[in-house]
């Protein structure tokens, strides 16, 4: 009787095991400071991971490291949204130029802090438009704080009128690359709400795609393929249930179901 005892036991202990295993894995999705009276973020970050098949959690700004450190343990993955410029002063030693746009420095404490944590734990990490940006200034890099007045050359619309479901304008994506891998092209149309952008690289980063002007589209980490970021919107083009874009974020959640296996 005990052995069979034991045996149920073991068996029930090992049906939990694979039940939290196998468990949707929860994607923390930064949020916007809302002068400190709202954190929010747009629901087409929401969907998409939803329809990509992990369990959102929005992350709201807070400077306190404990608390940091609670959220990161309960997440599987993380999305860094768009939004505000950042601080050229403080982030990339740059004085700011008359075309630079709102900053938040509380957003920009909270969110450097978030990735750079983030990174360290090896969760896997997704960039969009400023949280793309965001990643290269984490870890060393610089951007142009207008690509109008400081990209010579550029002829191209980088902050569209169209819907954000609409593309607009095209990117040359590295064969290989993490993107290439998402998407299966090397040639997209994409849209583009932006007027900064990635300059000098973060050290340990590779830019993996491109416009037609030169402005880096995506950037990714060497020795992993857990940190990548991009600066269109892919969200926005999943509201038309989009299956290429929806690859980005189908990436980030299979990555993130890994990386909540390994915690278990």
């Amino acid at each position: 009787m005990k052995k069979i005892t034991l045996l149920v036991l073991s068996l029930l202990l090992g049906i939990f095991a694979i039940a939290q295993v196998t468990q949707k894995p929860v994607i923390g999705i930064s949020s916007t400071w809302g002068e400190g009276t709202s954190a929010s973020v747009p629901v087409t970050y929401i969907e998409s991971v939803i329809k990509a098949g992990g369990v959102p959690m929005v992350l709201p700004i807070s400077h306190d490291p404990a608390i940091l450190e609670c959220m990161l343990e309960r997440i599987d993955g993380l999305i860094m949204t768009g939004g505000e410029d950042i601080d050229p002063l403080k982030w990339f030693g740059e004085e700011p130029i008359p075309a630079l746009g709102r900053v938040v420095p509380e957003r920009d404490s909270f969110d450097i802090a978030l990735i750079r944590l983030a990174v360290e734990k090896k969760i896997p990490v997704l960039g969009i438009c400023r949280g793309h940006q965001l990643m290269n200034v984490a870890f060393g890099g610089t951007l142009y704080q207008d690509i109008p007045s400081q990209v010579k050359g550029s002829n191209i619309k980088h902050r569209q009128s169209a819907p954000s479901n609409y593309g607009t304008h095209t990117i040359n994506i590295l064969e290989g690359s993490v993107l290439h891998k998402q998407t299966g092209k090397t040639t997209l149309v994409v849209n583009s709400f932006h007027h900064q952008a990635v300059k000098d690289i973060a050290p340990g980063f590779i830019a993996t795609a491109h416009s037609l002007d030169g402005v880096i589209e995506a950037i990714e980490k060497k020795g992993t393929d857990r940190v990548f970021g991009v600066q269109f919107h892919p969200e926005g083009f999943t509201s038309t249930n989009n299956e290429v874009f929806l690859g980005v974020f189908k990436d980030l959640v299979k990555k993130s179901r890994a990386y909540r296996e390994s915690k278990h």
